[in-house]
């Protein structure tokens, strides 16, 4: 089958631009402890930065297409999302916010062991204001939702990618970091793991008093560690607020 949209590709300057990108020097790719900005970044740079990664979830979100009429779904997947994400652009160190599905996720940046802490009372943040949409989804007589929250530190490169000269771009995430965060998150909250499970070098980074809210486990050939922690102000606003 022939498609009209052929006339507007050229396939000539399609394999000029798979040149450019694939014969760019590996030099155009520097290391740095500060993300760059988005304007630094071209089509044949990137730059290796050592981040925290925070990935959120609904815990069998699929179930819920069973149990409500997508106008409903619709609402209860903008409130979670709407306030993961203001809870996630509420710190200094938040660098980069990503919607995928109902899957929340970001990019911090924490050169120093104090900003991992921030971040894991962030985490209580995102943990305590579900119960409050919980709340009010029952008022409605919608069903409640369960999250897990998974975290992870390490180095990732950073690159933009999409259709040079189009205004079609975005910037790209690569490295284990993000990949074992997305992993941590999809472990948490399921079976009988508490909501949020953070890596052994998230672990590692925190104060003392933070340490004591986790426990570790074994699992995939590695120690992870989990907790159930909460923000206390937003639990006083609860008790106040939503009887």
């Amino acid at each position: 089958m022939e498609s009209n949209n052929t006339l507007y590709y050229d396939v000539d300057k399609s394999a000029e631009r798979m040149d450019d990108i694939l014969n760019a020097g590996n030099g155009n790719y520097s290391d740095g402890k500060i993300v760059p900005l988005r304007s630094n970044l071209t089509y044949t740079n990137g730059c290796y930065v050592y981040v925290t990664s925070i990935f959120v979830d609904i815990v069998g979100s699929s179930d819920m297409t069973d149990e409500h009429k997508r106008p409903t779904l619709a609402k209860m997947y903008r409130s979670f999302i709407s306030e993961c994400v203001a809870i996630m652009n509420s710190v200094g160190e938040s660098r980069e916010i990503n919607i995928h599905g109902d899957c929340v996720w970001g990019i911090f940046e924490t050169p120093n062991k104090s900003d991992i802490d921030r971040l894991i009372c962030l985490v209580a943040q995102i943990n305590s204001m579900i119960k409050i949409l919980n709340y009010k989804l029952s008022k409605k007589g919608y069903s409640t939702i369960s999250i897990g929250i998974g975290s992870d530190y390490g180095r990732a490169l950073m690159v933009k990618a999409g259709f040079s000269g189009s205004g079609i771009n975005d910037v790209i995430w690569m490295g284990d970091v993000v990949n074992s965060a997305s992993n941590l998150c999809n472990i948490a909250g399921r079976g009988f793991r508490k909501p949020i499970v953070i890596s052994s070098v998230i672990y590692n980074n925190l104060n003392d008093k933070n340490k004591e809210f986790f426990s570790s486990f074994y699992e995939g050939f590695k120690t992870s560690y989990e907790a159930e922690i909460i923000n206390l102000a937003m639990e006083e606003w609860y008790e106040i607020n939503c009887k």
